[in-house]
């Protein structure tokens, strides 16, 4: 039985049907004002990752957990350390106590404890967490994960639908990202339990090809056909607009964690995902054409800022 936390979540969707398409047992632990957004839903375990009995239910009976629960997309500082920290240490806890054999989980390449930006720092306390806990374990360290429904490029996308003019970029656009399709880490997650070569170990993985923050938001113009003058903007006054904006609507389309992510180069090896997994990443802009070329955002823009924050724990 494979326990998958965050399974309703962006990757979390992806990989609990391809585990169900390949005969896995799966269960999944899921809140209570959350619903399943599969046809034929696998064992599921209602309640959040701070809830003792929920996660008794959960663990017993299972042999992998693979961790994906965050808040990195939405949540405050007071979520992250809630739901990231505090919940990944019930998680473990409640792991060993039904021996659970092995923990999988994903966390962001340049994750470091010591790090000046929140979200990387904490990572790289969960990943601490992580590794102190006794378990057998696998950390993958990831760029970027982009798809049809991910909350970075879709938002980008989104945004120069919002401002017709221009598009304000932090700093000058030459922090280097290493974009991964949503399908290929994926792959990386199935192929991860079955190796044992990454059992106890740290592995970042990334796409085929580095960009540049500002070659990526012009690839979006391009591939959207939404044009915009590209406007640099130091960082903290970005944060000082996103603070006001977190405020004032349910949703911003930048948040902290997201300008976290944009702060320092987040790039690994290029033939990692190969090394590691033996699989050959698809490159950005040539994935982007399937989806996005002819996609309607405004609408969605719209959807996405008005909609209800997730309800914190």
């Amino acid at each position: 039985m494979i326990l998958v936390t965050g399974a309703t979540g962006f990757i979390g969707r992806q990989l609990v049907a391809r585990l169900m398409a390949d005969g896995k047992r799966v269960r999944c632990l899921i809140p209570e004002e959350q619903e399943s957004p599969w046809e034929n839903p696998p064992d599921i375990i209602t309640g959040n990752i701070l809830d003792e009995e929920a996660l008794f239910k959960a663990v017993t009976g299972v042999h992998v957990i693979i961790h994906l629960e965050n808040a990195f997309w939405w949540g405050r500082p007071r979520d992250l350390e809630r739901i990231e920290l505090a919940g990944t240490r019930a998680l473990i806890a409640a792991a060993r106590a039904a021996r659970v054999g092995r923990i999988i989980t994903l966390s962001h390449i340049g994750a470091a404890p010591s790090s000046a930006y929140p979200l990387i720092q904490i990572k790289g306390m969960v990943e601490e967490i992580v590794r102190s806990s006794g378990l057998a374990y696998t950390i993958i360290r990831t760029g970027i994960v982009f798809g049809e429904q991910d909350a970075f490029i879709n938002h980008i996308a989104m945004l120069l639908r919002a401002v017709p003019l221009f598009f304000l970029m932090p700093g000058r656009g030459e922090v280097v990202l290493h974009p991964i399709y949503i399908d290929d880490l994926v792959d990386v997650l199935m192929r991860s339990l079955e190796q044992i070569e990454v059992v106890d170990t740290l592995v970042e993985v990334g796409g085929p090809e580095y960009i540049t923050l500002e070659d990526l938001i012009r690839t979006v113009m391009r591939v959207s056909r939404a044009p915009r003058v590209i406007i640099s903007v130091p960082p903290y006054i970005l944060r000082w607009i996103t603070a006001v904006y977190s405020r004032v609507l349910p949703r911003s389309l930048v948040t902290m964690q997201w300008l976290d992510l944009l702060a320092t180069n987040r790039a690994t090896q290029l033939g990692n995902t190969y090394s590691y997994f033996g699989i050959r990443p698809r490159r950005l802009e040539d994935t982007l054409l399937t989806y996005m070329r002819g996609r309607r955002y405004l609408m969605p823009m719209l959807r996405y800022t008005f909609r209800r924050r997730p309800k914190g724990i």
